[in-house]
Order: structure tokens, then sequence, then C-alpha cells
């Protein structure tokens, strides 16, 4: 859950050629309803939504907190939030008094007329928003409002989803009699209105790790060395020697025959 202030705010003046095109960009204040001469006040105000969640995030819950800090009267009003279909601006225009009256508007500037004092104009004078309620909440005596609905939160998403549709929210009063104006304060005051926004944030995937493998140890193979085959060895046959003679050599007799035994006669 976050809570935000708005990123810019302004009131749009109903244009009076007698005054000109007035605005408050840098007021402490902001009006919408009708003041007692019957001269429509509508507030713009937009927040960064992109800026403060996550891409991909979805809203559930959306809620407005707005301080009224001065009425015409106690009667309640119905105050209505209409989704803005058309960029716009806050120059450094201030009002003065109780700021009701407007001050000329300065460069940048949204009025009644412009979205961009000077050069750039609404397409319907009074602001370019949708047709459709956001939200709306009766206010009556001063104090703290808060709005809130399942419209707001579609459009809280749709801002997240494609920021360059975020223009904010158009703040329409009750415009069908006089004296029904209630003013607000802007983000430049010391109660600033107060965006609160629950989401969920995208779940991420999990990234998958890559495990170390064991790479195995390579074992040594044996290297056979090669073993020398002993070679036999031939035994010599002895030769034969002849024992010299010294002087005289007798012949080696040879061996006699053993006579054989007659028989008696």
């Amino acid at each position: 859950m976050i809570s935000i202030n708005p990123s810019k705010d302004n009131t749009l003046y109903q244009y009076n050629p007698s005054a000109g095109d007035l605005s408050n960009g840098a007021g402490f204040h902001f009006f919408a309803g009708d003041n007692a001469d019957g001269e429509i006040r509508r507030g713009v105000l937009a927040f960064d939504i992109a800026g403060n969640i996550p891409p991909g995030s979805t809203i559930t819950g959306v809620s407005l907190s707005l301080n009224m800090s001065m009425t015409n009267s106690g009667t309640a009003r119905t105050i209505e939030l209409h989704k803005l279909l058309a960029d716009w601006g806050e120059g450094t225009s201030h009002a003065g008094g109780g700021e009701g009256g407007g001050a000329p508007a300065t460069p940048g500037d949204a009025t009644w007329r412009h979205r961009f004092y000077d050069t750039i104009f609404w397409t319907t004078q009074g602001g370019d928003f949708s047709a459709t309620v956001s939200a709306s909440q009766s206010v009556g005596p001063i104090g703290m409002y808060m709005w809130s609905s399942t419209q707001m939160v579609a459009d809280v998403q749709s801002w997240l989803d494609n920021p360059a549709s975020n223009f904010g929210w158009l703040v329409l009063g009750d415009e069908s009699t006089s004296t029904t104006a209630k003013r607000f304060d802007t983000r430049e005051s010391a109660s600033p209105p107060a965006l609160t926004i629950v989401y969920t944030e995208p779940t991420q995937s999990p990234t998958p790790t890559p495990t170390a493998g064991h790479t195995p140890t390579p074992t040594p193979s044996a290297t056979l060395t090669p073993t020398a085959t002993p070679t036999a060895t031939s035994t010599p046959t002895p030769t034969p020697t002849s024992t010299p003679c010294t002087g005289r050599c007798s012949p080696t007799p040879r061996p006699r025959p053993t006579p054989e035994p007659r028989p008696a006669t």
C-alpha cells in the first residue's frame, strides 16, 4: 500500500470575457460547484502512478482523501470524480484572498478554455472528461472526505498499464444552482490531497540457477612399460680337449671282453 500526493492540481474558472482567462496553478485551494454569482468552478488533479508503483502490479483498492476547508453553506452537495481525457497544465498563477476569484492565467496553466494557456485548447470548454462517474461523495460541512470505488481501481490500473493516458480526474460539483461551491486544499497546502493505493506486485518467476555438475576426475590409466623378455643363453657344449702327453705316452688300453665259461665235458 502507498499514499501519494498530486503531481499537479488546478481550478478551471468559468470563462468571463470581462475577467479573461483565470487559473490558480500555484494556489493553496481548488474549487468545485457554483459560486454566489453562479459562475462554475471545476477542480483538476493528477497523480504520478507509474512513478510510484512497480509496473505489472495489480491494483486492488483506491481511495482519495480531500480536505474541504470552506463552503458557501453547510448543505451537503454531491461531488463527483470523472476521468480526464486530455493532458493539462499547472502554471504559476496564485489567486488572492480565499482564492475563489482566481488569478490571471500564466503560461502553461489550465483554464476553462485552455489545457495549456494560451496555445492549446480543450475540445470542449470546461475540460474534456468521461461522462462515467468514477466515484461520488456527499460533502457537507468543513472536514476531510474520501472517495473510493471499483471504477477508481480501474482508472488507476489503466494509468499504471498505460502511463501516457494518465491525465487524472476532474472534480465536478453541484452546478444546478448558485452557492454550491466547495473549496478543497491543494498539494501546496498543509493538508494536501492523498491518494491511497493498495496493490500486489507481480510474481517474479524464479530464474533457474545452473547447478554445478560433478566433473569426474580422470583416473590415470596404467601405462604399460615394455618388459624385456630374457633371451635364453645357450650353454656351450664342452668340446673334448686332448690332454697333451709329456714324454712317452702310452695308449689307453681297451677293455677286453670277459670270456664266457665253457661247459664241462
